[in-house]
């Protein structure tokens, strides 16, 4: 792979690669994880059908993604020690610790009531087989917990010291709880409900649109637009929260997304819709705004003063392009997640809600924009953070192992490429073939438990996926044909 770049901007390259392709699987683990709980304790306080019915089809989606995700998980842990060794060096006292306790917290969590939850339904007691989902469930949350504690300590660094050029931890409740987690934990968890929501919603528009009017569509195209309706609300809330705290502890990066070149002091900050930012010009091309509005959504005041790229030595400002329009992207689609609540609560009074198609269209639109919404949220982070890997202490460029070149960083990359697209791409279009089946009914069965040997018991996550996808159509799709 010979495209003349850095053995550095290959390795940043690599990892930007590596970890936008596993973000996508742990987000809809972690949403999806929650609403099977939801749907279980509905199946066993109502009995109703539907629920156990929706919760046997989506276990096989989560399924796939959760063991995806572990999969993609493994190789970004590889290039601490082989791409960036000495960041893992200097900051591993502080990394290590935090990802030992994603492991032994949550991982270990989630592995020891997988099995049960995957494969246990007529093996346990009803409430059983209810708390290992929930204890499945809870352990994503940690694992997301751990996971942003890690990555927000190295945004908003602080309960440590240096010592021979070494970054010695002294306090751990500072280092987990540094100045950004809250926002960022909440941030995410929005991001993860938002991504499975609309996945769910876009799963039934699609059968909607198709001629479906069943209750199982009808219930999951509701259920996953109450949680829409919710969740991009709390998001737009949150992020004006982290907003103010990105202001306070990375004002180079609130600069850089803001497109924001001269520190206001004597006027108000404008709200740029539109722009070119020009990192070498120092100034924004073809630039659209609205007046006053900059200065009191970041700062909630009229006049509020508002640091200026230019204040910041070239070194240390970010690429304000990227960043500039990551950010548009995030939040454009924001905006678009909760107009498509609000019609849905308007097509509700109106007893519309599963006969609009054009709603239903919309709604398809929508079912993959959660994933890319959250990925431009991820590089308006990343690539805020620049230059810094540890922000304010470490520069990316130093924690670059000293002994790998860019032909071997070249090569690997290649490698991942191919192979993610082998892999993960046929684990994406059997989950495409799985949601164009669609949830079907299952009959109602007298509770039994038995043993190994009564039952075929896989032994992989993937296995829980026990169906042929090889039909053209089930029955309710026939019938509705």
């Amino acid at each position: 792979m010979d495209l003349n770049l850095t053995v550095l901007e290959l390795a940043r390259l690599q990892f930007a690669f590596t970890v936008s392709f596993h973000i996508i699987f742990p987000a809809t683990s972690i949403g999806l994880a929650c609403f099977l709980t939801i749907l279980e304790w509905r199946w066993l306080k109502t009995k109703n059908l539907i629920y156990k019915s929706l919760y046997k089809y989506w276990i096989k989606i989560f399924a796939i993604s959760f063991g995806m995700g572990v999969v993609s998980g493994v190789v970004m842990s590889y290039q601490f020690g082989t791409n960036w060794s000495e960041f893992s060096r200097v900051a591993g006292s502080i990394m290590g610790p935090l990802l030992t306790y994603e492991v032994l917290s949550a991982f270990f969590l989630e592995a020891g009531f997988l099995g049960i939850m995957l494969f246990g339904w007529d093996r346990v007691s009803p409430k059983a087989h209810f708390i290992s989902t929930f204890m499945v469930a809870l352990g994503t949350c940690i694992s997301m917990f751990w996971i942003l504690s890690s990555n927000s300590w190295m945004q908003t660094p602080q309960g440590f010291s240096i010592e021979n050029g070494i970054i010695v931890p002294y306090d751990w409740l500072s280092i987990i709880f540094n100045p950004s987690f809250p926002y960022r934990l909440a941030h995410m968890a929005g991001a993860a409900f938002l991504v499975s929501a609309l996945l769910v919603v876009g799963t039934a528009a699609w059968h909607l649109y198709k001629g479906r009017r069943d209750e199982l569509i009808k219930k999951s195209f509701s259920m996953g637009l109450w949680m829409v309706l919710v969740t991009s609300l709390l998001q737009a809330f949150i992020g004006d929260l982290h907003g103010l705290n990105t202001l306070k502890h990375q004002p180079a990066k609130l600069a850089a997304l803001e497109g924001h070149w001269e520190t206001n002091y004597d006027s108000a900050m404008p709200l740029i819709l539109f722009a070119m930012p020009d990192m070498q010009a120092e100034r924004n091309k073809y630039e659209v705004s609205l007046p006053y509005l900059g200065s009191l959504i970041l700062t909630h005041s009229l006049n509020g003063t508002v640091t200026g790229l230019k204040d910041f030595p070239p070194e240390d400002r970010p690429n304000a392009l990227i960043v500039f329009w990551s950010f548009r992207v995030m939040v454009g689609l924001g905006l678009l997640m909760i107009t498509l609540a609000l019609l849905s609560l308007w097509l509700r009074k109106r007893k519309q809600l599963y006969e609009a198609k054009w709603f239903h269209q919309f709604a398809i639109f929508m079912g993959p924009m959660g994933y890319i919404a959250m990925l431009a949220g991820w590089i308006t982070t990343e690539v805020g953070r620049q230059p810094w890997v540890v922000y304010g202490i470490m520069r990316t460029r130093e924690g670059l192992s000293h002994t790998v070149s860019a032909e071997q960083v070249g090569l690997s990359l290649t490698i991942f490429v191919v192979v993610y697209t082998v892999v993960f791409g046929t684990g994406i279009y059997y989950i495409l073939k799985l949601i164009r089946k669609g949830p079907v009914f299952v009959e109602a069965q007298p509770h039994e438990v038995a043993g190994l040997g009564h039952f075929k018991t896989p032994m992989r996550p993937l296995s829980a996926v026990d169906e042929s996808l090889d039909e053209k159509t089930t029955s309710q799709e026939k019938s509705n044909d």
